[in-house]
């Protein structure tokens, strides 16, 4: 590990896990105490499943093993599941994740199961009732080619539906509104949020609720269907989602387009080493935004780097010294592409911890000082959010691993928590795999309590 700049110790990263960015470490580890079987869902391929719990009610979304969209509920404290199939059944993409969100009347909203295909959206007729959900359009427009579906309820509980219209290399980002009186959707922008112009499209993390009201918005461009050819690491910020502006607080015309030279990060070329989907948020103790990604440098190595914005400008700044070469490219949902970065934390103490996974260097740990970006010779522990236990596959099949999904709604308990786990393989460029396979995955719902 030598060469790593920095302090490293050496970890094991579930690489089933979606890291989970962090501004702080507060309380004590959790722990299971039940487990319980929902269905049996497929192992063959990883595709994203969604748990939502709202007061006494608990729902689950995914697929079961005939690749069937199920949409399932229980009472807190019951034990049995009641499940409704919806007309939607799964291929072998894992873009197809689902997602669900339950408005302020009530009412179930449930998308996904599209990578460049026509939406799907159906939400229930009768409040909480998972029996009597409709699949609907919203606006009707630009919903012939969607991907990347998503539900955000705004600070002050408005709902929102992202989605991309078009393709991967040539999409555009639509912003819809939803009135729960009118249970109608219209456009919460005359224009899409990033326009690509026929030339490219946006990859956004976010939007991000972060410190003192502001939502944090990052994004790469890509060129075409070739992950080798995202470029241009940008940033943006707003207080009501309409308004946009730079981090030391320029406004910013909408939509997004690549020739707007306020909003990058750091102008990383196509085919420069960055990723979509690699780039980490977090904040600094005094609330201020610090971005952890990957690039290449001027010899073609991957590092590490770490950018804050100081006096208006964006500092990106290397925190490895590795000398390896990451070569890749492909389309559809890559597997390991030979460095990942984990979780990554800004502690209480002023320590910046950010862990990674590389092809040639192991899984090991990072500690900085987050003003100077020095290292820090320290050894850094904090509690575990996730017990180690539940990352070890049962399924003796190679290449099997775990993979969880994190509660999107209120548990109204600060102490406990729940996740779905589950067991696949990695991703295989949303193709079929050839025979043998592995056998089907029980869905399990976790609760877990916190020890103080």
């Amino acid at each position: 590990m030598r060469h790593i700049t920095g302090y490293i110790m050496i970890v094991l990263l579930s690489t089933g896990l979606t890291a989970v960015t962090a501004e702080t470490s507060t309380g004590g580890e959790y722990h299971v105490v039940e487990t319980m079987d929902i269905d049996t869902v497929p192992s063959w391929f990883p595709v994203g499943f969604s748990l939502l719990t709202q007061g006494e009610d608990q729902y689950a979304a995914y697929y079961n093993k005939a690749h069937q969209m199920i949409i399932a509920h229980r009472k807190i404290g019951n034990r049995i599941w009641q499940k409704a199939p919806l007309p939607s059944k799964v291929g072998w993409d894992s873009h197809n994740y689902i997602t669900l969100v339950i408005d302020t009347a009530g009412d179930i909203h449930v998308s996904g199961n599209m990578h460049a295909g026509p939406l799907v959206y159906f939400r229930t007729r009768i409040p909480g009732d998972i029996t009597s959900f409709k699949k609907l359009a919203m606006t009707g427009k630009e919903e012939q080619r969607c991907t990347y579906p998503r539900f955000l309820q705004t600070k002050d509980k408005t709902l929102l539906y992202m989605y991309r219209s078009g393709g991967s290399g040539n999409g555009r980002r639509f912003y819809n509104t939803y009135n729960p009186q009118s249970k109608t959707w219209t456009r919460f922008f005359d224009s899409p949020l990033f326009e690509g112009e026929s030339k490219r499209n946006a990859y956004p993390l976010g939007p991000q609720l972060g410190p003192k009201g502001f939502y944090h918005l990052l994004w790469v461009w890509r060129d075409t269907p070739d992950c080798a050819t995202n470029h241009h690491l940008s940033y943006a910020r707003s207080q009501d989602l309409k308004h946009w502006e730079t981090a030391d607080g320029q406004p910013l015309r909408l939509p997004f387009t690549l020739d707007q030279t306020k909003t990058y990060v750091d102008a990383v070329p196509s085919g420069g080493g960055l990723i979509n989907g690699g780039e980490r948020l977090v904040f600094d103790t005094q609330g201020h935004p610090i971005i952890a990604y990957h690039k290449r440098d001027s010899n073609e190595f991957m590092q590490i780097y770490v950018a804050q914005c100081q006096q208006g400008h964006w500092n990106p700044t290397a925190i490895t010294t590795w000398d390896k070469e990451i070569p890749f490219s492909g389309r559809g949902a890559m597997p390991f592409i030979g460095i990942r970065l984990g979780d990554v934390r800004i502690l209480d103490s002023g320590l910046l911890v950010i862990d990674y996974r590389h092809r040639d260097y192991g899984s090991g740990r990072i500690v900085l000082d987050e003003k100077t970006l020095n290292p820090v010779k320290q050894q850094v522990e904090f509690p575990q959010d996730i017990p180690k236990a539940l990352f070890k596959p049962t399924i003796g099949f190679d290449g099997i691993r775990v993979k969880l999904a994190q509660d999107q709604g209120d548990a109204g308990n600060s102490k406990r928590k729940y996740i779905l786990r589950w067991e696949t393989l990695a991703p295989h460029h949303d193709l079929p795999r050839d025979p043998p396979l592995p056998p089907a995955s029980l869905l399990k719902l976790v609760t877990l309590e916190r020890k103080e």
